[in-house]
């Protein structure tokens, strides 16, 4: 079974997010970049189902500029077999992506996607619900327990109530939630064999996909700076405070 994995190059979650000058955009020069959390984890989870003996190929995916074959081949260091850039340096958005996903499915034929819920950048959450509309596939989010059982694939998603399962005809669509496993490290010998495993490039043109959008994005401003706390020494303290200066209730 074939497992195509999508990653996403974000800004490490370690660094301080700065808007640049003009409110253009954020301020990327000299910043560090890592792979997506998530996507950490959904690379984790195909390795585990080829450790299984339940896929026999894994093949990762990212759309973006070409300083993203860096966490591509991160990617390969945890397990992956090879790797497919889609080299693009357009800030796309989520339809966009899921439309050039599309193109690598139907160019791929894999029999299970995994992607992560969600970026911690753009924090849209919905790449995989539109990759699953676009490709007809199933689609089971917030996996926090994956299980492939023949043709199929059993999803524990995490829902309001508590947990749901879902049984998925394969080919399948699924996005990871946080507590589906913790991503392990690359070691040092697989590290410098990702850099001997397959990496191609391709451009969005060349999978016949538009990525024009009608979306444009007019400003981006850094959050308000809040005031610091402060401690009370008595519930009737807090309560005078709530009341005559925050005013709320």
């Amino acid at each position: 079974m074939k497992v195509l994995v999508a990653v996403k190059r974000v800004v490490d979650y370690n660094v301080k997010v700065r808007v640049k000058a003009d409110n253009s955009g954020v301020d990327l020069a000299n910043v560090k970049m890592s792979m997506n959390p998530f996507c950490e984890i959904a690379v984790e989870e195909a390795v585990r189902l080829k450790e299984k003996g339940v896929a026999t190929e894994i093949v990762v995916v990212s759309i973006g500029p070409n300083t993203a074959q860096e966490q591509l081949r991160t990617a390969l260091a945890l397990g992956a077999d090879r790797a497919i850039l889609v080299d693009t340096a357009e800030e796309l958005n989520s339809l966009a992506v899921a439309k050039l996903l599309k193109a690598v499915v139907d160019k791929e034929q894999p029999s299970l996607v995994i992607l992560g819920k969600q970026a911690i950048d753009s924090d849209n959450n919905q790449t995989g619900q539109m990759l699953a509309a676009l490709s007809g596939y199933a689609q089971g989010t917030f996996a926090s327990k994956v299980e492939v059982a023949g043709d199929k694939v059993n999803v524990t998603r995490e829902i309001d109530g508590g947990l749901q399962t879902v049984a998925l005809n394969l080919p399948a669509i699924v996005t990871t939630d946080l507590r589906l496993n913790e991503p392990r490290y690359a070691s040092l010998p697989n590290i410098m064999k990702a850099k001997k495993k397959p990496l191609e490039v391709v451009t969005p043109d060349a999978l016949g996909v538009s990525t024009s959008s009608t979306v444009k994005t007019l400003k981006v401003e850094a959050p308000a700076a809040r005031s610091a706390g402060i401690k009370v020494k008595s519930v009737a303290e807090l309560v005078e405070k709530l009341k005559n200066e925050a005013k709320v209730i």
